[in-house]
């Protein structure tokens, strides 16, 4: 019995830490963007369309 609570409890601490930092970089990148629109008005279709162009050009040709 004591086994199984101390996986739990690590495996509890894990996901906790993993959620954490997901949030954390959730909300930079959202920062990031809030302000890249509000300062140069650069919308997030603009970079999405940016990072697809830039894989396009990348990617070898088929």
């Amino acid at each position: 019995m004591i086994p199984t609570l101390i996986l739990a409890w690590i495996v509890f601490v894990i996901l906790l830490k993993i959620l954490k930092t997901t949030l954390k970089n959730a909300l930079t990148i959202a920062a990031i963007l809030v302000l890249l629109n509000i300062g140069f008005g650069i919308t997030p279709q603009d970079i999405w369309q940016q990072i697809t162009h830039f894989a396009q050009t990348i990617s070898p040709n088929q």
